[in-house]
């Protein structure tokens, strides 16, 4: 079994491919899959800082942070999608391989319900995995040759809906909370066939998630002399409950066409297990001038677990991600020269990863830049733009047999920003 495990990664360069799949990376193929850090354009094209992230201006809800929203006073609408493209290279077999794939990764829609009050709903892919592989080997046996055949195929998402409320409790000092609900199905299947023999043996995972945890969030902003502030932010994930349900057949058959036939069950488990998401805390620093300019820095935690993958327990390192960025707007009142108007964001990050394989960790890096594009008529009555986002970075190593990954990702978002929703005044 511990052979099986370590050799996924490095077929899973073979996989197929569907234009709306998520989840290219080969390193998907463990357990939840490839789990999206974050979906928002605006705080992922600043490396991910968005623990202690307030926005200036009042059209933008952080669903990261529920408490981070101070300065809501629109209804926003969002919608965004993210253009992934990876490149990965391995010393096995000196494999090169580009996998693409695009998909719409947030929806949302956050308005004010007094002027302390604050509410978001969302909804956004929290993981993903799809690979379809097929590997062929000779094996000499006396004065002939058999011919093994592995077939590994892998698919599903796991989806969140988020509702989330953030109050003030002062000018200075705010709470959130923020109810995930995750749902969706997930499935790893491995066929064994050998040419000398009628009936595949195959093995399969299948597991139903239905499943809520819920993020308390905390910020505390201090404002300091010539328009400059300092804000402070923390968030923490808990109580995960709810039916994440797994199937473990082992069964043998062969194709009648795409018909299973001669199906014959050797084993079938069951078992419940609520260690799938993980426990997360965040504590992040910002530091900014008013309407001019921000810079955070933030580090992200998650505990690690063990889950049953294929029929045998696999572990969860513990994790951490740290993260700086922030944005630069040259004069947002500045209607003769445009580009005086779009915020500028940048980031970096590098996280230490949960994955440990063949004794190496499966860590990643990158750079982000990003803009905020006003339409031609906003202002801050009716803040509404578009989203851009470039992430570039790298994942894995070429040691041990094990897969490089480059990427590069493109995000794009649009927010819709008007008085939706508002009475004439607050109460």
């Amino acid at each position: 079994m511990r052979k099986r495990i370590f050799l996924l990664p490095l077929i899973a360069l073979g996989f197929g491919l569907n234009a709306q799949s998520m989840g290219n990376s080969p390193y998907a193929t463990f357990g939840i899959g490839e789990v999206k850090y974050d979906n928002s354009v605006e705080t992922s094209a600043m490396g991910g800082i968005n623990t202690a992230y307030i926005w200036d201006f009042n059209n933008s809800f952080n669903f990261k942070n529920p408490a981070a929203n101070a300065n809501l006073e629109l209804t926003s609408l969002r919608v965004q999608a993210t253009n992934e493209n990876q490149f990965f290279k391995t010393d096995y077999n000196n494999m090169d391989v580009t996998k693409r794939s695009t998909y719409l990764s947030n929806i949302s829609i956050a308005f004010p319900i007094s002027k302390k009050l604050k509410f978001g709903f969302g909804y956004q892919p929290y993981s993903s995995k799809k690979y379809d592989i097929i590997t062929r080997e000779e094996i000499a046996e006396g004065t002939s040759t058999i011919i093994k055949a592995n077939h590994f195929q892998g698919l599903g998402t796991l989806n969140t809906v988020q509702a989330a409320f953030g109050y003030n409790i002062t000018p200075t000092f705010a709470l959130g909370i923020r109810s995930n609900f995750y749902f969706g199905k997930l499935s790893d299947i491995e066929e064994l066939a050998f040419s000398n023999a009628a009936l595949i043996n195959g093995f399969e995972t299948s597991t139903k998630i239905k499943s809520f945890n819920f993020t308390l969030g905390s910020t505390y902003q201090k404002k300091l002399k010539n328009d400059r502030r300092l804000t402070v932010g923390a968030t923490y994930t808990f109580g995960t409950t709810g039916n994440l349900n797994t199937t473990y057949v082992n069964s043998t058959y062969y194709y009648a066409g795409e018909v299973k036939d001669n199906y014959t069950e050797i084993e079938k488990k069951t078992s419940a297990d609520k260690n799938l998401i993980p426990v997360e805390a965040s504590l992040g620093l910002g530091y900014g001038h008013d309407a001019k300019w921000f810079v955070s820095t933030q580090i992200d935690y998650k505990k690690g677990s063990t889950t049953d993958f294929l029929g045998t327990p696999f572990v969860y390192k513990d994790s951490y991600r740290l993260a700086a960025g922030g944005w630069y707007l040259p004069n947002y009142n500045d209607f003769r020269n445009y580009f005086n108007r779009v915020v500028y964001r940048y980031g970096v990050f590098y996280e230490k990863g949960n994955l440990n394989i063949n004794g190496k960790n499966i860590n990643q890096y990158g750079l982000t830049v990003g803009a905020t594009l006003p339409f031609q008529k906003s202002n801050v009555v009716n803040m509404s733009g578009l989203d851009l986002g470039i992430e570039f970075g790298r994942k894995g190593t070429l040691q041990n047999n094990l897969i490089l990954q480059n990427f590069v990702n493109f995000k794009v978002g649009i927010n819709f920003s008007d008085k939706w929703f508002r009475k004439n005044e607050y109460y």
